[in-house]
């Protein structure tokens, strides 16, 4: 998430009482979790397990709990409850704000696009030219739809990002600063849900089209012209690459990085990363030619104990 305004490091330790160590002449540009994290963002860290990752990650600024080696020309702020100040940061920097009118007055909507009845328009969303926003669509504040898209019925662009931190008393919500960002030529089908990442992006490639009852999770990046059947589920922040093809009830977990031109049959499930260019099926799933195989071996296996003679016959 990019900051309308920087941060300058050393206002930020005076404002929350923060021990500073590391370069103190450092200015914040943006808010990130980790698996997004850019160089001038700040990202926050709570443990022990993680602190290798976030000093070696290219954020600048890192928000953790007890001193440690600061690697060279980062700042490290050290806090007892980095995750507090990061939400509250994001909060102030991406304030909710209650909708009381179906288009908000601060949304682009471009003079050729369509909006059908009952569609909501968010806060500060952008609709392209010749785009058509189906009726009783919701398009989520700060959501960037492109040019000649087309959101069917119902479909619900920029929910909150379904992401929680667990505390003893159970799950804290963290305030969602991404964005949905739509490009050129894509199709939403009716009843498709995308929720907007926790800091950066959840994209939809160029010409990519999705049949009804998708559901696209927070931060995961689709690539072009990927096709997309119904009730496919793609968890966080997994990479799809393009031309990829998803039948129906695919579920891909999340982080995983998925490669150009891979198709998958439907109901395959999908728990790593895929090479590009193969086929696969199967939950877990695997190359498709290799669980066709499979499968046929255990039926042949199944018929040879069906004709199997009893124990002790002559």
């Amino acid at each position: 998430m990019q900051l309308a305004k920087p941060i300058h490091v050393k206002s930020l330790a005076e404002r929350f009482t923060l021990k500073l160590a590391g370069n103190e002449d450092l200015w914040i540009t943006g808010i990130n979790e980790i698996h997004k994290v850019r160089r001038g963002d700040l990202i926050f860290v709570d443990a022990p397990k993680y602190y290798a990752k976030s000093l070696q990650s290219a954020a600048s600024c890192i928000l953790i709990p007890e001193a440690v080696s600061c690697p060279e020309g980062k700042t490290l702020l050290i806090c007892d409850a980095p995750f507090e100040i990061y939400n509250q940061l994001v909060q102030e920097n991406r304030p909710r704000r209650t909708q009381r009118t179906v288009i908000s007055d601060t949304a682009w909507i471009h003079p050729t696009a369509t909006v059908e009845a009952n569609a909501i328009i968010g806060h500060f969303a952008v609709v392209g030219a010749n785009s058509i926003i189906g009726a009783n669509a919701v398009i989520g504040e700060f959501t960037v739809i492109g040019n000649g898209v087309t959101i069917q019925p119902g479909a619900i662009i920029g929910t909150d990002a379904f992401y929680y931190k667990k505390t003893a008393q159970g799950y804290r919500k963290w305030r969602a600063g991404g964005r949905v960002v739509i490009h050129d030529d894509v199709e939403i089908g009716a009843g498709c849900t995308i929720n907007k990442g926790v800091s950066g992006d959840t994209v939809i490639g160029r010409g990519t089209k999705l049949d009804c009852q998708v559901h696209i999770g927070h931060g995961a990046v689709l690539g072009q012209n990927c096709l997309l059947a119904a009730q496919v589920g793609i968890a966080g922040k997994t990479v799809v690459g393009d031309r990829v093809v998803m039948y129906g009830q695919v579920g891909v977990a999340q982080n995983l990085t998925i490669g150009d031109d891979v198709t998958l049959y439907a109901k395959s499930g999908v728990g790593k990363d895929l090479e590009a260019g193969k086929t696969y099926f199967g939950a877990p799933c695997g190359e498709a030619r290799e669980m066709m195989r499979e499968m046929a071996a255990l039926r042949n296996l199944a018929r040879g104990q069906q004709h199997k003679p009893p124990s002790g016959a002559h």
